[in-house]
């Protein structure tokens, strides 16, 4: 892992304030973050930010498909203790919840999975007991893979957010701009094929009438000077795939290693990620499950318009795993 400097933007006191004020009112207006009439309000919301705390949280990026916004600023003795699990955490952290919904409708459109977390839009990632060597957000013990966001679904997000609640081990989180490699001509082709499948993590419950006929995708895709890509080896089925598409593979595996770089989230932090180029994963770290454990909250948001996918992905049937849209 390198030390890759990550794009960091501060924001201003005031701008501070102006996320803050517009969830309390928001989160009063409504009850709840998770009533559904909050989010016919978030347009509105954020007309009551000035265009200084806009212009912070623009979704633009270097090269390392990233950034990182500071100058939220968490109190820990004010927070509960860390769930056990995400369906622990009912209200814990509202008012962040209603922040962080604000702060992902000025990039985008929120969207969350009918078949995760009970369709929040914003959820939990915590550390959870009987987790601690899966591939998904509750596991702590093992090495949580770079991946893409949701990589098996041709409805994923465009943008990954995540807010840093709790930290008390300054455990890192990991990312790889597949921008930052210089791929050979050759393995740029070959992973351009449609070869393998990319199966639904184990965050998800799906229907054996999806699984049994995968669709198999591009791991890469665009020209090399907008390359953009689609990555999660953990659910991909590596092993049915030829040997020049293996080779290929595990040189895209280690070049996303070799520019990997860790980050060390402080509460409040906002980390941005752009799901078509940068990967992200987490170091392991050892759970203790006595309510000061890493606390995320994660947000996903779609850009209307987007562009850089491949075609094909239009067909996909995303194993029956439905997007929530506002």
């Amino acid at each position: 892992m390198t030390a890759l400097p990550c794009p960091e933007r501060l924001l201003s006191a005031h701008g501070a304030e102006q996320v803050k004020a517009a969830a309390e009112k928001l989160l009063g207006d409504h009850g709840s973050a998770t009533n559904p009439s909050i989010f016919g309000a978030l347009d509105e919301a954020t007309k009551w930010l000035d265009d200084s705390t806009a212009h912070t949280f623009r979704p633009e990026f270097t090269a390392a498909g990233l950034f990182v916004v500071r100058g939220l600023e968490i109190d820990d003795s004010s927070l509960p203790p860390t769930p056990l699990h995400w369906s622990e955490a009912h209200d814990a952290g509202a008012l962040w919840d209603v922040m962080l919904l604000i702060i992902t409708r000025l990039m985008g459109r929120p969207i969350a999975w009918a078949g995760q977390q009970d369709g929040r839009a914003v959820n939990n990632i915590v550390p959870a007991p009987g987790h601690e060597h899966e591939q998904t957000g509750a596991s702590s013990s093992a090495l949580l893979n770079p991946h893409t966001e949701d990589a098996f679904h041709p409805q994923r997000a465009h943008l990954l957010l995540l807010l840093c609640m709790r930290n008390h081990d300054r455990v890192a989180t990991t990312a790889s701009s597949v921008r930052r490699l210089r791929l050979s001509a050759a393995d740029l082709a070959e992973l351009q094929r449609p070869v393998l499948p990319i199966l639904p993590d184990d965050a998800y419950t799906t229907s054996p009438e999806f699984t049994e006929n995968p669709p198999a995708v591009s791991t890469l895709w665009g020209p090399p000077e907008e390359l953009t890509l689609r990555f999660d080896p953990a659910y991909t089925p590596l092993e049915k795939a030829d040997g020049r598409y293996r080779a290929a593979y595990r040189r895209l595996e280690a070049g996303l290693a070799e520019v990997s770089t860790g980050l060390v989230l402080e509460p409040g932090d906002v980390l941005v990620v752009d799901n078509d180029v940068t990967v992200h994963g987490r170091v392991p770290f050892k759970a203790r499950y006595d309510g000061t454990d890493r606390w995320l909250k994660r947000s996903l948001a779609r850009i209307p318009g987007q562009q850089g996918r491949h075609p094909s992905e239009q067909e996909e049937h995303g194993y029956g795993q439905a997007a929530i849209k506002w």
